[in-house]
């Protein structure tokens, strides 16, 4: 990997794509832009058009799975940043990342689970993909999936 690739390369370098921008299941939009800041709405781990997994993390789902409902969170919001901006090599560094893990009362690691999210972003961003980061734990999220991300950038 480059140190001088942009973001856009370095995705393809990871074999990754950005998907289609999901559709909203609710009155919201997928982005809002602020001045330099875009903010994304909370992303589903949606792939290929289905959730990756449902349930609860301390539950049926276990901490790899809910680590990869992270990344695939990431990269959904990635997609709608990009159709908000055109590129993600507009993205001057990723400011902070909200995510949310449907849990069970006992579980204590969303941490681990948030870091699919962040170590998604600095795989794609290197050190601007360094953020501040919010991990919560709920008790359900919308269709039963077990983990929701959102994302601000500065462009």
């Amino acid at each position: 990997m480059g140190a001088t690739s942009s973001p856009e390369a370095r995705l393809a370098e990871l074999g990754l794509t950005v998907p289609e921008l999901v559709p909203p299941v609710a009155a919201y939009q997928p982005t809002a832009r602020s001045g330099d800041l875009v903010f994304t709405a909370g992303q589903l781990p949606a792939r290929d058009g289905e959730m990756i997994a449902v349930g609860k993390l301390g539950g049926e789902v276990s901490e790899e799975q809910g680590y990869e409902c992270a990344r695939q969170c990431a990269l959904n919001a990635l997609a709608a940043v990009k159709a908000e901006i055109g590129s993600l090599d507009q993205v001057k560094r990723v400011v902070k990342v909200v995510v949310f893990v449907a849990s069970t009362p006992d579980f204590t690691g969303q941490p681990k689970v948030a870091n699919g999210a962040s170590e998604l972003l600095g795989e794609v961003f290197g050190d601007a993909g360094k953020h501040a980061r919010s991990a919560v734990g709920v008790s359900v999220l919308p269709l039963d999936v077990p983990v929701e991300v959102e994302i601000v950038v500065e462009v």
